[in-house]
């Protein structure tokens, strides 16, 4: 009997690519097809990898593979449109952040994702990082109040320079910020009681940005972004008894109570063979197919993480 899960790519750009190796290295997995607007591009990556069937259409692309999972990984004004297609079908979808180039657009990806009964999750990737699932796991022997501080940076002019549209330009706090916020998701506890923004960003001129959000279960999580300067993306968990620290976020440190010493944590295989977090997320991606307990992120809980960047930033 064929046990195999049959994986379908949507997209034939750089993540496509590194989605694509990731589920090459799982056993009982078939490469089943690849469709892209740009046919020559899923043409090579098929033959690179050995992707059975290259699609002139999503429906065709379903059709011809009655693949299981579709990873969608487009350009983010073409997000919605892809989901709103890839929704037809019954197979899993996992779709490159962001699910919606800002709230309102995420909503409406959420409500056709519901009106198809279709199971969705956004490819949050950092979640999967060895040192994130290092961290979380360890502070469950850590009790008490946690300080949670996350350190942002952004250039937009760059992605502007770089190509991409206005539009994305605009809402970059949703299309590479979310991937910041979200850990405060992870790390803080109880509800959000709320978020106090202690220097505003500015649109027209944007520089430093300052929050700070309070929970019910008295942890703090200090927001702070720098836009147009330099900065690290970093994170740092403190408790009473240790203090973890992750920059880069690939990598873990820790230091203990009346000690100096900071000790370091490798960075697991599947982190330095692949694109970080991809390896792992692709598993879970196929136990979520097999009916088994997963960590993949909903939509739904995507966008709590896009509530958060709407109040700090306004928009």
């Amino acid at each position: 009997m064929n046990n195999k899960i049959k994986i379908a790519f949507i997209g034939a750009g750089n993540m496509s690519y590194e989605h694509i190796r990731s589920f090459a290295d799982i056993s009982n997995v078939e490469l089943s097809g690849i469709y892209s607007r740009t046919f020559n591009k899923a043409k090579k990556l098929a033959l690179d990898f050995s992707i059975k069937y290259v699609a002139h259409s999503i429906k065709d692309l379903y059709e011809e593979t009655k693949a299981d999972a579709v990873i969608v990984s487009v350009p983010e004004l073409s997000t919605k449109l892809v989901c709103y297609e890839a929704f037809k079908f019954p197979w899993y979808s996992l779709i490159e952040k962001p699910a919606g180039i800002n709230i309102n657009e995420a909503n409406e990806i959420l409500s056709y994702s519901r009106l198809n009964n279709h199971r969705s999750f956004v490819a949050l990737n950092r979640r999967q990082y060895s040192s994130n699932s290092l961290v979380l796991s360890d502070l469950k022997a850590h009790t008490g109040k946690r300080l949670v501080h996350v350190y942002d940076q952004e250039n937009p002019s760059e992605a502007r320079e770089s190509g991409q549209p206005q539009d994305v330009v605009d809402n970059w706090m949703y299309a590479n910020s979310i991937h910041m916020v979200d850990y405060f998701r992870q790390y803080c506890r109880g509800d959000l009681l709320g978020i106090d923004k202690i220097s505003d960003w500015e649109p027209n001129k944007p520089c430093f940005v300052l929050s700070r959000l309070r929970y019910s279960s008295g942890d703090i999580g200090f927001y702070e972004a720098i836009w147009e300067g330099p900065g690290p993306w970093g994170v740092t968990v403190n408790t009473q008894s240790r203090r973890w620290e992750m920059r880069p976020l690939e990598k873990a440190i820790f230091q203990d109570v009346r000690s100096r010493k900071l000790n370091n944590i490798d960075t697991d295989v599947w982190d330095q063979r692949f694109k970080p977090g991809l390896r792992r997320q692709a598993d879970e991606l196929i136990k979520a197919v097999r009916g088994k307990i997963h960590n993949l992120v909903s939509i739904e809980s995507s966008l709590e993480s896009m509530k958060i960047v709407r109040i700090i930033y306004g928009r």
